[in-house]
């Protein structure tokens, strides 16, 4: 059923997402200091791109990063010549690309079910903690789902109508998500368009559509230049890196630790979608009803295989549901009107504000559980950063956010968008910041300390690229030498003689080395 609004107030919609979106994206862009891993070592790799005038192959630390494709550091590069060597520079791609991956999903709702589902799912998506978060980190992950958004509704579209011009546009986003992340941006629409198509009874058609040639065409004039010319310039290293590595490897092992069971994935859903969390069992409960519907069916397989797929693999790591989020937003969208108890709903954001409100009585429980020092000087710090004020300002908005369903008169888009903002406010200008003043800054004031004074720093059982950035010099990775500069955290310092501490924030230590303590 479409729901649509009438033509005199179509512009309010989009007015409304417009605003939104800033709010989410765009507030604050630049203000928190880039967090590690993820952020610091993409930003620290646009960096060294510059300063090499090398933009084929991305460096980080001055050793090739084949993590990767090319396109966001292009756009990261592009951005920090725009607007400086700063963290809204690096985050600016990020944030524009979530807005675009946002407006996709309105228009094409807009399209198939009307104005008011399409802003319901659009809110949906740019309110929604994990991609709130995500969306506009300096990272490729807001790229990716941009792009798979544009591919998965081109497919759709094509299946809808046939259209040459869609099924085009299906193989150059793909192209662009090669680009971003590599083989993934075309195993998921690949799986999942056969998956459909054979349930639809129409194998020969999705045959047809995969083997077009122009399609084809269009899809290896976006992505073959790179990836050649980066084989031609690193050869073998840039299979193994890249391909086997970071593709091949993180599906069939844990790379890097990041292991999980098979329900791994379900907190981090119940947790990404807050505060819209209780539409996902709204959903389930009407799930049969909803699948008289193609493309409830489409979306529906969509994030069933990216949880099956992702639940299989032997790296697991949160942003990767955020792949299978897209088809959830349209169908929590369209769940909405069959919820029998609203006003539960807001239960979800409530409990999750309160939880945060509450760790200055929990941290110190918690510590009587915990030996890693370093853990305990972040918990200790922050409870100094925290306190009366900090509960008040959350339990306040966890009041908030359980009050909206009962003032009357707030239509259902309204409620979304009205306790949307309320945990967005509180997420991204006051727990992200906190975070970041624990966790960031020291490594931020340190490296810009180790910049003033020239020193040349070894990192020691730690690993911080944004200090690299901040910096603007590189760091070897090892045990240090006597009277070496080294950045590390107090958990190790028992391990050294007498060292002189330069710098010494939440756990974060940066100190002149003199020798280690004898093992006993």
């Amino acid at each position: 059923m479409r729901l649509s609004l009438p033509q005199s107030v179509e512009l309010k919609p989009v007015l409304l997402l417009s605003l939104i979106i800033g709010i989410s994206f765009f507030a604050g862009l630049g203000s928190a200091p880039l967090f590690d891993v993820d952020e610091g070592a993409f930003s620290e790799a646009t960096r060294e791109m510059l300063v090499s005038g090398n933009y084929l192959t991305t460096y980080l630390n001055g050793m090739p990063r084949f993590d990767k494709p090319i396109l966001i550091y292009w756009l990261q590069a592009l951005s920090v010549t725009a607007f400086g060597l700063n963290e809204f520079a690096f985050r600016f791609p990020s944030a524009a690309a979530s807005a675009i991956w946002a407006g996709t999903i309105y228009l094409f709702i807009r399209k198939e079910l009307g104005s008011v589902t399409a802003l319901l799912a659009s809110i949906f998506m740019v309110l929604s903690l994990q991609v709130t978060i995500i969306a506009k980190a300096a990272i490729a992950d807001g790229l990716l789902n941009c792009c798979l958004a544009v591919t998965m509704f081109a497919i759709y579209t094509h299946f809808k109508t046939g259209s040459s011009a869609s099924r085009y546009l299906a193989f150059a986003a793909a192209g662009l998500g090669v680009l971003t992340k590599g083989p993934v941006a075309i195993v998921i629409p690949g799986v999942v368009s056969l998956l459909f198509f054979l349930q639809q009874g129409m194998m020969k058609q999705w045959l047809k559509t995969v083997t077009n040639l122009p399609a084809i065409a269009i899809f290896f004039c976006i992505v073959l230049p790179w990836y050649t010319l980066e084989y031609l310039d690193q050869g073998m290293a840039f299979i193994d890196g890249f391909l086997f590595k970071h593709n091949v490897n993180r599906f069939s092992s844990s790379l890097e630790g990041h292991s999980g069971s098979l329900v791994y994935y379900v907190p981090v859903v119940l947790a990404g979608l807050m505060p819209f969390t209780g539409l996902l069992f709204t959903l389930l409960f009407n799930l049969k009803k909803l699948l008289g519907d193609p493309l409830n069916r489409y979306l529906c397989i969509w994030f069933a295989f990216v949880f099956v797929f992702f639940s299989l693999s032997g790296t697991k790591l949160p942003h990767y549901m955020i792949y299978g989020y897209t088809p959830l937003f349209i169908l929590m969208a369209r769940a909405l009107p069959h919820a029998k108890y609203e006003r539960l709903l807001a239960l979800w954001p409530a409990l999750f504000l309160l939880f945060f409100a509450a760790l200055p009585l929990l941290i110190p429980v918690a510590e009587s559980t915990i030996d890693d020092i370093y853990i305990l000087a972040v918990l200790r710090s922050a409870i100094s950063l925290t306190g009366t004020t900090h509960m008040v300002i959350l339990a306040a908005a966890a009041l908030a956010t359980a009050a909206i369903p009962f003032v009357p008169g707030i239509p259902p888009v309204g409620r979304a968008a009205a306790t949307g903002i309320i945990l967005c406010l509180s997420v991204n200008f006051y727990l992200m910041p906190l975070a970041a003043r624990l966790l960031q800054e020291p490594v931020r004031d340190a490296a810009l300390l180790s910049k003033a004074k020239g020193y040349k720093v070894v990192m020691w059982k730690v690993y911080y690229p944004s200090f690299l950035l901040y910096s603007q010099s590189f760091a070897e990775k090892r045990v240090p030498k006597k009277g070496e500069i080294v950045l590390t955290t107090v958990k190790y310092l028992e391990r050294l003689d007498n060292p002189e501490v330069l710098f010494s924030r939440h756990g974060i230590v940066l100190l002149k080395h003199y020798d280690m303590k004898p093992r006993q």
